[in-house]
C-alpha cells in the first residue's frame, strides 16, 4: 500500500522548487556508511492480517496473571461508566482551555477535579493536574526552594525510589542539597531527620503509606519542619485516604501522589496523573494552572483559568514551571471516578483494601519460613521475608499464573529476600488462598 499521496510527477515538481534533482541529493549530507543499507520493511498486510499478528505476538506475554503487584500502581476495578463518559467526543478530541469562552464544559471538569483532590486532601488549592507521582513531587520540592529560599532537602527512604530517581534527575544541574534518611523497622527515623533539620532546610519529604507499605502518622515532624521554617511534603495514596487521616491533618504544607488508582488503567505504564494540593498561602507558586469559577455580566456561573504562573503566560523568570500540558483526560477520569464512588464509596473501598489485604496476612503468615513484617500499620500492601530470593520466586510463581509482587532488592540494598505485596479489592478470597498455596509450593519446591 502506498500510504502517500504524491504522484512522480508531484515529487519532480518539488524537488525543482527547492532546487535538487532528487531525494537522494536531500541526504548527500550523511557519509555513506552512516546511511541505511536497507529498512526491511515488510509488504503491506490487510487489516485482518495485521491484527492476527499481533494477537499472535501478545500470547508470547504472560497472559492472565492474578496481580499482586503494587509499589505506586494498583489493579483496582474502575467502573465501566469511566470509559463510556471519558471517550465522549466533546471531552475526547478537546486538548487545552486557552478560549474559556469556547471551553466551559472542560473547565467546569478541571474546576470539579480540583474541588475532589482538595477532598481529598484535606488542603486548600489544587492545580489542573500533573504528568505522574514522579513529578508532581519534584514540583513540591520546587516549591518549597523558591517559598523558604533554601535549597537543602530532606528525603526520607521510604519515598519510591521511582520518584527519588526522578527528583534527583531534574535538579540534577541545580545547587540543591539532598539528605536521604533511613528507614527503621519500616518507618521514617525521626532522630536522623531530626538530625538533619536546620535553618537551611526547605523541606521535608515523606510518603504515607511509604513503599513498603507502612502507614505512619507524620504530624510531629511536620511540626517539627515548621518549627525550623521548613515546609513538610508529603507524596499519597488516594486510596488510602478514604481510610486514613489526611495530609492536612497531619499539618502537611504540600500534598502530591499518583493518581493512577482512581480510574485510570495501568496500561504498561501510562499515561498516569500527578495531582498536587497546598495550603491557600503557597497557591502562588503552583505549577500549572489553576481553574476558578466566576460570573458573567449577567450574573450566570462561570470558569475561567484563574492562575497561570507558566512562562506562557508571565514573564519568564517569573514562573513556577516549564509544565505546559495537564494531563486532563486522566484528570478527567479521576473525577468521574471519585463522583461514582463518593465519600461512602471511597470509604468502603479504601476499607475492603485493608481488610483484604490482613486477610492474606494471616493466610501468608502460616507458610512456614515466610514472615509477615508487622514492625508497622499497613493499608493494602507489606512486606514479606521469603527463606530464598524474591526475585527467583517471582519468576517461579509466573508459572503458576501468579504477578506475586515487588522484590524489594530491585530498589533497596541488602532486602533481595523480601517480597511487597499489594492487594486491591479484586483480589477474591479464593485467590488470596490459591496464592498462598502456590507460594508455599514453589518455595518447597
Amino acid at each position: 500500500m502506498n500510504y502517500i499521496p504524491h504522484t512522480q510527477e508531484d515529487k519532480q515538481k518539488m524537488l525543482k522548487a527547492i532546487g535538487v534533482k532528487s531525494v537522494d541529493e536531500l541526504f548527500r549530507d550523511i557519509p555513506a556508511a552512516l546511511k541505511p543499507k536497507a529498512f526491511n520493511i515488510p509488504l503491506g498486510r490487510s487489516e485482518f492480517e495485521v491484527m492476527e499478528h499481533f494477537k499472535k505476538l501478545s500470547k508470547k506475554n504472560a497472559c492472565g496473571l492474578i496481580n499482586f503487584i503494587g509499589g505506586g500502581f494498583y489493579d483496582h476495578y474502575i467502573p465501566a461508566a469511566v470509559d463510556s463518559l471519558a471517550f465522549r467526543p466533546e471531552f475526547y478530541t478537546a486538548y487545552t482551555p486557552y478560549q474559556p469562552e469556547c471551553s466551559q464544559g472542560w473547565l467546569q471538569a478541571i474546576y470539579e477535579y480540583q474541588t475532589v483532590i482538595c477532598e481529598l486532601t484535606g488542603l486548600d488549592v489544587s492545580n489542573a493536574s500533573l504528568y505522574d507521582g514522579g513529578t508532581a513531587l519534584y514540583e513540591a520540592a520546587m516549591m518549597a526552594v523558591r517559598l523558604t529560599g533554601r535549597k537543602k532537602i530532606i528525603v526520607d527512604s521510604g519515598v519510591s525510589l521511582i520518584y527519588r530517581t526522578m527528583l534527583y534527575t531534574y535538579t540534577s544541574n541545580l545547587s540543591i542539597e539532598f539528605i536521604e534518611t533511613p528507614v527503621v523497622h519500616g518507618q521514617s527515623c525521626r532522630e536522623d531527620i531530626y538530625k538533619n533539620l536546620d535553618d537551611n532546610t526547605a523541606a521535608v519529604i515523606v510518603q504515607n503509606p511509604n513503599f513498603f507499605g507502612a502507614v505512619d502518622d507524620f504530624s510531629d515532624i511536620a511540626e517539627k519542619a515548621h518549627s525550623m521554617g521548613a515546609l513538610a511534603i508529603a507524596s499519597v495514596y488516594p486510596v488510602s485516604l478514604g481510610l486514613l487521616k489526611t495530609p492536612a491533618e497531619m499539618g502537611f504544607d504540600i500534598t502530591t501522589g499518583e493518581g493512577q488508582s482512581l480510574g485510570i488503567p495501568l496500561s504498561f505504564g501510562g499515561p498516569y496523573l500527578g495531582f498536587i494540593a497546598v495550603k491557600k498561602e503557597h497557591m502562588r507558586q503552583m505549577p500549572g494552572r489553576i481553574v476558578g469559577a466566576t460570573s458573567d455580566n449577567d450574573g450566570k456561573r462561570g470558569f475561567v483559568l484563574t492562575l497561570q504562573a507558566r512562562e506562557q503566560h508571565i514573564r519568564r523568570e517569573k514562573a513556577t514551571s516549564n509544565i505546559c500540558s495537564n494531563e486532563a483526560l486522566c484528570a478527567l477520569r479521576a473525577l468521574i471516578y471519585c463522583c461514582l464512588l463518593g465519600k461512602k464509596g471511597l470509604q468502603d473501598l479504601a476499607g475492603l483494601n485493608y481488610q483484604k489485604a490482613e486477610f492474606a496476612k494471616s493466610v501468608l503468615g502460616k507458610i512456614p519460613k515466610v514472615k509477615v513484617k508487622r514492625s508497622s500499620p499497613t493499608f493494602n500492601e507489606f512486606t514479606l521475608e521469603l527463606p530464598r530470593n524474591a526475585d527467583g520466586v517471582v519468576s517461579a510463581m509466573i508459572n503458576k499464573g501468579f504477578a506475586c509482587g515487588f522484590p524489594l532488592g530491585r530498589f533497596y540494598k541488602g532486602l533481595d529476600n523480601y517480597l511487597l505485596v499489594a492487594v486491591t479489592e479484586k483480589r477474591t478470597k479464593e485467590e488470596i488462598v490459591k496464592f498462598a498455596k502456590s507460594l508455599g509450593e514453589c518455595l518447597c519446591s
